[in-house]
């Protein structure tokens, strides 16, 4: 219900934003022919911007619902209506002087939408998504009719107008059915309004594999950047200017956002790809920028084009085994990196150009393929699958399969890794700054959109993917290069850098060698390749500071940036490979210098995600063979074993080198467990474990029959003491249902003996490893502090004692037992009972502390025969 509820709020949200931008240009248009319009341009600009990005927040929300008509819908307004209100702006502020400025501003990003709306407006219909499909056709004919009136002045705006207004309508019954349907709470509702219930044919599908929605989106984005120079190149609009740079570059952030989105659809190669072509998007729109600092249009350096082509290539390569038409679709990119290497001026040449018309055409059918596969049940066919049936015969080459594809070695993560962008923007980053630039005009080649995008901007979402991945070292490697890259490319290729400037760059740059070198040192403890990219990159860092103060050798920074190009053009084909095909086809090598328990658990031990229950079960079936793990619980991750596996125990125990004076704690899920031992309990403690559970509680009663009744066997000697065992119900969903499908557990915190709790399951990792047979893994701890261990012992005789005051203050401890007490008070109410002040006074009297020192363990603290606890009397 909750789910249904917010995914009727994403969807109401979105179309009625949609519905409100409507509204704002059916008026603007209506106004149109008046001297002075009803809503200034500017304010009119900044209200389309809001709006924008709360459709961009309704899609990506909804997107999570496998929603991806709707998602595709809400995301291509969104861009639209960016565009627009920049371009509205410019218009407001005196940018765009007449109204062929502004005629030639829009024109490329109406005509774009109004193919893209369309083909959303066609698979709409065909998919019975009428609502949606309403919407998107009439935003379309409104773009297209704006189209003509900016052309032509016969075409007045009132048509524009009208058909924002069915927007408006359309959403005004939607907002009339959803209204309805919460009075009736559901019991009426409107036809096509009630989004929420629907479970289409690809929500049931997306159970069976991940699918990106947000491709669709990407392909419109290409269309759009496509559609600026192309409609130079017919004639469309008559010149390439300032006003057009909100497109490309509204595209371009938008497709950084895609990259994101899709990585986090577990999409590696369509992430990577959509990275590329952001670079690209946002080198056009530098490009168009060139009359605020010169006169003539920038030149293009030609080895990094060629660089880029050759990327495009392997990725184009690898896409085809997912599917040989979006492997054809990238070759359009590899001709139009070699036509902008070709031709000097780049996307101001008519061969370029012309491929942009390529790539407009190909996006649109690209677009109309995937849109209608992903919501239709009957399919285009695409040649998915057949590259998949040639591999099947090959002995050297197998595809990665399973839904464990993109797990890390360090638990669960909601995004695939991106180390291939990453490696991928070194390798573009290098090669761009092999070009000499005139001192004298810093700007004249373009460099800055290839070193700042690609260098800087995505190798900072690659740093910021892998850190989410667990992998420290390599986020922080990635984002200290990006910084790196992005000052150096400013400041050098900027006209920032001159003679005055070279001291503090020098300084800047050395603290950055410092940095790389402990990130080189680390690099000997992870691998090979990554020990060479960090060393390489040291190379390129040195050449920096020799430039900075004028001692630069004729051909080092050339050299340095080869040989740092190629380690990562290497690294970028291995992440490729490790991320296709099983085996290690280009490895990335073996760690230089193997130390103990570093990295132990990446091949010896199971990283299972405790989001899934089959993660669980497979927990519950290592340890009733006789293996123990690492879980997370309210508390803090502990080290477990089957009860009635007295070598699983054992093994546990030494594992950690467990003290003698440190015994283990026996876990159960319910009381339930124990109720064939009730009689061996005395009614008060009974209830108080009752009443106490569960809870982060662990409480120390006397060892007795009741032990046998769990089956621990020969387990026994290893848990509680002699005298007493301390028992424990986790409040824990995921350890409950764990102990149920295995029975009572032996339980230990997962740290060496005296180290302090482990409170993440990379932690685990790092202290047990390789003496663990696997670890649920679950992120952060809940809390950073353990149980608290209370001695139940003499209980019957109104004495309580606490071992550990852990996250359960004694207060509330104290609370519970005197409610229990109430219950069990044999004489009257004016009796022996205690007053208030008299309790304050015992408490006082009788105060309790932490009798071990060892707040920080989920380790039960030394038996109370040891004399170390201190006793409350109520």
């Amino acid at each position: 219900m909750a789910d249904r509820k917010a995914e009727s709020l994403h969807s109401s949200i979105g179309l009625l934003g949609i519905s409100a931008g409507s509204l704002l240009l059916a008026v603007h248009f209506y106004g149109f022919p008046r001297a002075a319009p009803l809503i200034p341009s500017t304010a009119l600009g900044v209200l389309l911007l809001i709006l924008s990005a709360l459709l961009a927040y309704a899609g990506i929300r909804r997107s999570l619902r496998n929603a991806s008509l709707f998602l595709s819908l809400c995301l291509t307004i969104s861009v639209f209506w960016c565009g627009y209100g920049v371009i509205f702006i410019l218009g407001g502020q005196g940018v765009l002087n007449d109204a062929g400025d502004f005629r030639n501003a829009l024109v490329p990003g109406l005509v774009t939408f109004t193919l893209a709306l369309l083909i959303i407006a066609a698979v709409g219909f065909l998919c019975r998504e009428v609502i949606l499909a309403i919407i998107a056709s009439a935003v379309s004919l409104a773009s297209a009719h704006e189209v003509a009136m900016r052309y032509s002045t016969v075409f007045g705006s009132s048509a524009v107008a009208c058909n924002y207004m069915i927007v408006c309508l359309v959403g005004g019954y939607f907002a009339l059915g959803r209204f309805l349907c919460f009075l009736t709470k559901e019991k009426i509702a409107l036809p096509g309004t009630a989004l929420a219930k629907k479970k289409t044919h690809e929500q049931i599908r997306s159970t069976s594999g991940s699918t990106n929605h947000f491709a669709v989106t990407g392909l419109i984005l290409n269309m759009l950047s496509a559609s600026v120079f192309g409609c130079r190149l017919l004639g469309v609009t008559g010149k390439l200017f300032i006003g057009q740079v909100p497109w490309l570059w509204a595209a371009g952030i938008y497709q950084i956002g895609i990259c994101v989105l899709s990585y986090r659809a577990m999409d590696v190669l369509t992430a990577t790809f959509f990275g590329f072509t952001s670079i690209l998007k946002f080198a056009g729109g530098y490009c168009l920028l060139y009359p605020i600092w010169q006169p003539e249009e920038p030149s293009f350096p030609t080895p990094f084009l060629v660089v880029f082509s050759v990327l495009f290539v392997v990725l184009a390569l690898f896409l085809t085994l997912k599917s040989p038409v979006d492997g054809l679709y990238l070759l359009f990119y590899v001709a139009y990196c070699i036509a902008l290497a070709c031709r000097p001026k780049g996307f101001f040449e008519g061969g370029p150009q012309g491929v942009d018309v390529a790539i407009f055409v190909a996006s649109a059918l690209m677009t109309l393929i995937h849109l209608y596969n992903v919501k239709a049940s009957a399919k285009i066919p695409t040649g998915k699958g057949a590259v998949k049936a040639l591999l099947a015969h090959s002995s050297f080459l197998k595809l990665r399969e399973g839904a464990d594809l993109h797990a890390p070695y360090l638990g669960y993560s909601k995004y695939a890794d991106a180390e291939v962008l990453g490696y991928a923007c070194s390798v573009l980053a290098s090669f761009a700054v092999t070009v000499t630039g005139d001192p004298q005009a810093p700007l004249a080649t373009v460099v800055i959109p290839w070193v700042v995008v690609a260098g800087g901007i995505l190798k900072l979402l690659s740093g910021s993917v892998a850190f989410a991945r667990g992998k420290t070292l390599e986020s922080s490697a990635f984002i200290l290069y990006a910084v790196m890259w992005i000052i150096w490319g400013l400041t050098r290729y900027g006209g920032l850098y001159g003679t005055t400037r070279s001291f503090h760059a020098a300084v800047g740059i050395i603290a950055f060698i410092l940095f790389n070198g402990f990130i080189v040192f680390c690099t000997l403890f992870l691998n090979i390749a990554w020990f060479f990219y960090s060393l390489t990159f040291l190379l390129i860092a040195v050449s920096f500071l020799l430039d900075a103060i004028h001692a630069l050798p004729a051909g080092y920074d050339i050299a340095a940036t080869l040989i740092f190009g190629l380690v990562s053009f290497y690294c970028f084909l291995s992440a490729l490979f490790n991320s296709i095909f099983e085996g290690s086809c280009l490895p990335m090598g073996r760690p230089i210098v193997q130390l103990s328990g570093v990295r132990g658990g990446v091949t010896k031990c199971l990283h299972l995600p405790a989001r899934k229950a089959s993660s669980v079960k497979r927990i519950a079936d290592i340890l009733k063979s006789g293996g123990t793990c690492g879980i997370p619980t309210d508390t803090v991750y502990v080290l477990v074993a089957a009860c009635n596996r007295p070598d699983a125990v054992e093994k546990a125990h030494h594992s950690k080198r467990q003290a003698q004076d440190r015994p283990m704690s026996l876990w159960i899920s319910s009381l339930k467990q124990l109720e064939p031992a009730k009689h061996l309990f005395t009614p008060l403690l009974w209830d108080f474990m009752e009443a106490a559970w569960p809870s982060p509680i662990s409480l120390v009663v006397p060892r007795g029959e009741w032990v046998d009744f769990l089956g621990m066997k020969d387990s026994a000697k290893y848990v509680g003491t002699p005298q007493s065992v301390a028992i424990r119900i986790p409040d824990c969903s995921v350890t409950t249902h764990l102990i149920d499908l295995v029975g009572p557990i032996v339980v230990t915190s997962a740290n060496p003996t005296g180290e302090a709790d482990t409170t993440h399951h990379n932690q685990v990792y790092a202290k047990l490893g390789d003496k663990v047979d696997a670890v649920l893994c679950d992120g952060p701890s809940p809390e950073n502090i353990a149980s608290t261990v209370v001695d139940c012992t003499k209980i019957d005789s109104g004495n309580i004692g606490f071992f550990r005051v852990g996250i359960i203050p004694k207060s509330q401890v104290l609370q519970i037992l005197e409610q229990v007490q109430k219950k069990h008070t044999l004489v009257p109410n004016s009796g022996t009972r205690a007053t208030k002040g008299q309790e304050e006074h015992l408490r006082r009297s009788h105060a309790v502390h932490n009798g071990v020192g060892m707040a920080a363990s989920e380790e039960p603290a030394p038996s109370p025969d040891d004399g170390c606890e201190n006793h409350t009397r109520l």
